[in-house]
């Protein structure tokens, strides 16, 4: 099984980039949770945490103030207002 390649990102800095076998974040239409070879989406993040689970096994969470997602080809990039 292939990875997801993951950056979360805010104005001010790059806060964490990796590889990672899931994400899960909330956006305007619900939860969701991505896994490798999600289909592509774009999406409004709200207020709320964003948890990556690392290549590595361990578990990342960051506090998102608003943002938007974007799934593609195993990349996921979280774009945060402020994280």
């Amino acid at each position: 099984m292939s990875n997801l390649t993951v950056e979360v990102v805010s104005p001010e800095k790059r806060v964490w980039s990796g590889e990672a076998t899931m994400v899960s974040a909330r956006t305007l239409e619900g939860d969701l949770g991505i896994l490798p070879d999600h289909a592509p989406l774009l999406g409004v993040l709200v207020d709320g945490q964003v948890v990556v689970k690392a290549a590595d096994g361990s578990v990342n969470e960051f506090t998102i103030n608003g943002g938007f997602i974007s799934v593609s080809n195993n990349r996921v990039s979280i774009l945060g207002e402020s994280a």
